[in-house]
C-alpha cells in the first residue's frame, strides 16, 4: 500500500464522524428549538432529526470537507443543509429568534465539552484503537468550536447575525436584518478574498487568525481546563 495513501484514509477516517456530528446537529438543533418554540416548519419536513442523513448536503457536508482535508487547507469547515424555520410562527418571533439562532451554537460548545469529556476514557482503550479515537475527540473538539465561532460572528444569516437582529434596539436591527441576502458574501469577501487581495498588494489583510483562531483557541483552553484537560 501507498503510505501516503493510507495517511489520507486515516486522517480522513478521523474526520467523518467529527465532521458529521458536528454539522447535522448543528442544524438539528435549530429545529428542535423552533419547534418548542411554536414553528412546526422543520418538524412536518423531517429535519427535526438527529439522523444525519436528513442533514446532509452533498456537496457543503461531503465535497467541501474533502477537498479542504486534501489540499492539506489550515481547517477544516463545512455546512449541512439549513433547517428552515418560519420565524413568523414563534410565539415570540424577535425573543424566540434568539433561542433558535443560539441553539446551534450552543450545541458544538456541548459537543466539544462531550468530545473533552471523553479523553478521560481512552487510556481505557488498546493502543491503536485508542490513539484514532483520540484523533476523533481532537477533530470534534476543533472542527465544533471552529463551527461556533464562525456562526456567533453578527452578521446575518449566520446564528449572531440573527441574534443581534433579536437584541439590538429597532434602529440598529433593521439595517441589520436587511444585509442577510449578502451577509455569506460579506464574510467571505472579509476572511478569504481581502486576504488574497492583500497579498497582492503587499499588505497582510488576513482577519481570519483575529476573528476566527484566537478566539477558537481561547474557547478550547476553557473547555480543556474545564473538563480537567488542561
Amino acid at each position: 500500500m501507498n503510505p501516503l495513501f493510507d495517511a489520507t484514509i486515516y486522517t480522513a477516517s478521523a474526520w467523518v464522524i467529527p465532521v458529521l456530528l458536528a454539522i447535522t446537529l448543528h442544524e438539528a438543533a435549530h429545529g428542535y428549538v423552533a419547534h418548542a418554540c411554536g414553528d412546526d416548519t422543520a418538524w412536518k419536513l423531517g429535519r427535526v432529526s438527529f439522523n444525519p442523513l436528513r442533514h446532509v448536503d452533498p456537496f457543503g457536508t461531503v465535497l467541501l470537507p474533502a477537498l479542504l482535508l486534501v489540499f492539506h487547507a489550515p481547517f477544516l469547515f463545512g455546512y449541512a443543509k439549513p433547517v428552515p424555520v418560519r420565524f413568523s410562527r414563534l410565539r415570540n418571533p424577535r425573543r424566540d429568534m434568539i433561542w433558535v439562532a443560539a441553539a446551534g451554537p450552543g450545541m458544538n460548545l456541548a459537543l466539544a465539552t462531550a468530545a473533552a469529556l471523553l479523553f478521560h476514557a481512552v487510556g481505557y482503550l488498546p493502543p491503536v484503537t485508542g490513539q484514532w479515537v483520540q484523533s476523533n475527540l481532537v477533530n470534534a473538539i476543533n472542527i465544533n468550536v471552529v463551527l461556533a465561532v464562525f456562526n456567533m460572528l453578527p452578521l446575518p444569516p449566520l446564528d449572531g447575525g440573527r441574534i443581534a437582529v433579536g437584541v439590538l434596539p429597532d434602529a440598529l436591527a433593521a439595517p441589520l436584518a436587511r444585509l442577510e441576502p449578502y451577509g455569506i458574501m460579506i464574510v467571505i469577501g472579509i476572511l478569504f478574498l481581502l486576504p488574497m487581495f492583500g497579498a497582492q498588494m503587499g499588505s497582510n489583510l488576513n482577519v481570519f487568525g483575529p476573528i476566527i483562531i484566537r478566539p477558537t483557541e481561547a474557547i478550547i483552553r476553557i473547555i480543556l481546563r474545564l473538563t480537567g484537560n488542561g
